[in-house]
């Protein structure tokens, strides 16, 4: 071995390192009308009859599990005394909050090895 020879061991990361999920547009929607209406003390079932959807509808628009349409998402927020433009604000604002923290990028040494930011 040469006297030369780093102090550095290589390290060989047994499985690769995740990249960050950039949020989803109809997650981020469905937080929002579920945030509106548990602020409001109002249930799926009363929302879902003043909008007239489904309740297992809107449950699922709420979970992120339904993309809906702009005249579902403008009649769920008319039923939360909002308007359509009001909603797509407030998911807009908590889609670049989201987009920032999962964004944060790994660092790698010069040795290649990748350090998670904390």
């Amino acid at each position: 071995m040469s006297s030369h020879a780093s102090n550095h061991a290589r390290v060989i990361p047994l499985r690769p390192v995740p990249a960050a999920r950039e949020p989803l547009w109809r997650d981020v929607v469905g937080d929002v009308l579920r945030r509106e209406r548990l602020v409001q003390g109002r249930t799926l079932k009363d929302v879902a009859e003043a909008a007239q959807i489904s309740v297992p509808y809107l449950s699922e628009v709420e979970r992120g599990r339904k993309e809906a349409s702009s005249e579902v998402l403008a009649a769920a927020a008319r039923s939360l005394g909002l308007g359509l433009a009001d909603v797509l604000s407030l998911a807009q604002g908590e889609l670049a909050r989201r987009g920032k923290a999962s964004r944060v990028a790994p660092s790698r040494t010069s040795l290649g090895q990748v350090r998670l930011a904390a």
